[in-house]
Parts: C-alpha cells; sequence; structure tokens
C-alpha cells in the first residue's frame, strides 16, 4: 500500500557497523510488539535488554546481528547492524520492514476495526498495534509447527532446543546472544530420529521434516516471491499443516494484514466464543485487515482484558 507522505529509509556507514534509520506512520505500539516477539524467542537468538531489542542473523555465508531501538518522537527505528552484515543491507531492510511491520498504515486500519463494536474499544485502547513478522520465513515457519497444540511456554522451550542443537553459533557483544536459527537444509539432512529427540512426536517431527525439505529444495517460498494465496495452498498441501498453521505463517511470515486463523483458542476466548464457524463469520465484517483484528483480541487476552 503506497503510503502519504511516505517513510523513508537512510543508512550512514559508521564504525564498527552500520546503522539503518527506517521511518514509519504513528502511532506504533513498540512495547506490545516487542513483548509479543520477546516471549515466543529463544533467548540465545533474540533478546529485549529494556532499550534495544536484539536479533541475530544470516543471509547466505554473512552472519551477524541487529540492535534496534524505536524513536516514536522521530517516527524511526534506529537499528545498529554488524559490520559483517554490510553486504546484505538491502536484504535486510526488508526483512527489518517486513519483522516490525513498518509499511502498516496503523489510522487506516484503525478506522476501519472502530466500526466495528467487538474491537472498538480494544483498539482505542491499544492503539498502533502490529503484527510481528520475521526476519526469516523458515524460522517463523518452524516456530508455528512446534507450537501447534502447545502452549507459548513450551513451544518456546521446543524451539530453544531446536537452534541449540541444529543453529549455528555465533560471537555477538550481547551476552547470551550467541546462535543463528537453524536453516531448512540443516533440518532437510537431519535424521527423523535427531528431529524426534528434541521432544516432538513422530508425526509431528515428520512435519517439521516434510516442511524443511520443501524449502530447502525451494518448491515452498517463505520470503514474500510467491502471491499469499499460493503460499497458504502449498503449506496446506504438506501432511501435518492445516488452517490455523497455514493462516499464522502467512499473517507472520508474508505479513498478509487478513490473514486469521479463527480455529485459535485466544481469539475465542477472547470473545467468547466457542465456535470456530461463528467466530469465523464474525471476522468477515474486519476485513481486509482480520490479522490486525487478531493481534487486537490476542493482545487484549493476554492483559486479561
Amino acid at each position: 500500500m503506497p503510503l502519504d507522505p511516505e517513510p523513508c529509509d537512510a543508512a550512514h556507514p559508521t564504525h564498527p557497523g552500520m546503522v539503518l534509520q527506517l521511518g514509519f506512520l504513528p502511532p506504533f505500539n513498540w512495547p506490545a510488539l516487542t513483548t509479543f516477539l520477546i516471549r515466543r524467542g529463544a533467548p540465545c537468538l533474540e533478546q529485549y535488554d529494556g532499550q534495544r531489542y536484539l536479533h541475530t542473523a544470516a543471509y547466505g555465508e554473512q552472519r551477524g546481528w541487529v540492535a534496534v531501538t524505536a524513536d516514536r518522537d522521530q517516527n524511526q527505528l534506529r537499528v545498529t547492524v554488524a559490520p559483517e552484515l554490510a553486504d546484505a543491507r538491502a536484504e535486510l531492510r526488508r526483512g527489518l520492514r517486513r519483522l516490525f511491520d513498518l509499511d502498516a498504515d496503523p489510522a487506516a486500519i484503525s478506522a476501519h476495526l472502530c466500526r466495528h463494536q467487538q474491537l472498538a474499544a480494544l483498539v482505542r485502547r491499544s492503539p498502533g498495534l502490529r503484527i510481528p513478522g520475521t526476519l526469516d520465513g523458515f524460522e517463523l515457519a518452524l516456530r508455528a509447527v512446534l507450537g501447534q497444540q502447545i502452549s507459548v511456554k513450551a513451544a518456546t522451550t521446543l524451539f530453544t532446543r531446536f537452534v541449540r542443537h541444529f543453529g549455528n553459533a555465533i560471537d555477538t557483544p550481547f551476552a547470551g546472544l550467541d546462535a543463528l536459527a537453524p536453516r531448512a537444509a540443516t533440518l532437510a539432512n537431519a535424521s527423523l530420529q535427531q528431529i524426534i529427540d528434541r521432544g516432538l512426536p513422530r508425526r509431528r517431527a515428520a512435519t517439521v521434516q516434510t516442511l524443511a525439505r520443501a524449502v530447502a529444495d525451494d518448491r515452498l517460498r517463505l520470503d514474500g516471491s510467491v502471491t499469499v494465496s499460493s503460499t497458504r495452498t502449498a503449506l496446506q498441501a504438506l501432511p501435518g499443516i492445516g488452517p490455523w498453521t497455514a493462516q499464522y505463517i502467512c499473517m507472520r511470515a508474508l505479513g498478509d494484514a487478513d490473514a486469521f486463523p479463527d480455529r485459535d483458542l485466544g481469539l475465542l476466548r477472547a470473545l467468547a466464543i466457542d465456535n470456530p464457524r461463528t467466530l469465523q463469520a464474525t471476522a468477515e465484517h474486519w476485513r481486509p485487515w482480520r490479522a490486525y483484528a487478531a493481534m487486537h483480541l490476542w493482545h487484549s487476552h493476554a492483559a486479561g482484558g
């Protein structure tokens, strides 16, 4: 969606790394976004130190880290980038804009959602919620599969095991931030037993392996280079990936503003609805911003609202 005025990005070489300034349209609920990300992240991969959001990153053989602070007075994020990622600046900028949903137009989204009684109070209470994205589509898809039918805490524990076992070590200036997310090729080449041994039932482990092989073989692209509908269809063609997982991956890995995992227990509880079909019918009125409606409902439910 074209934005008016369009946020501008600037890059300034510094020593020892580089700084990117990434613009956005206000409001921006930075605390809610970073809380969502950190609650679902492995501490060796992703941290928040009270001021900066930290994440390791890899593009091809270039490996490094980013440290992100929010300047909401200037409507921009300030990103310090490890010098090892300098040559991946363009790809990194695109990934960061997707991770923090910087191309959203909060005013337009809020105006639409506030027309609906179920959402109006939530949107006014928490303006500027964004869709938490990802730097790596496969990393997000792996998290989604590991998180099927278990709690957020249990899923985070599982994901951390996978990072420690299948990811690569990396040196950073930040204590404990010392690992990269597993690559699809690594899991594609792992034995099924190695995946099971991380704490998965056989069927779930087979789904992880099938997903990894589809991405490694370029039969499934999670980088936005193909349409969302094609990606959703390809995901659901994989054994063990149903509508909830496909919608969640499209929402967060591809930034699909209308993705909506209508069988999600948190969404049902937030609206005190028992039947997913009722939720699905209700959510039809929220198009084309159903993903943002989901964020408001999740945020309200997590806060006890």
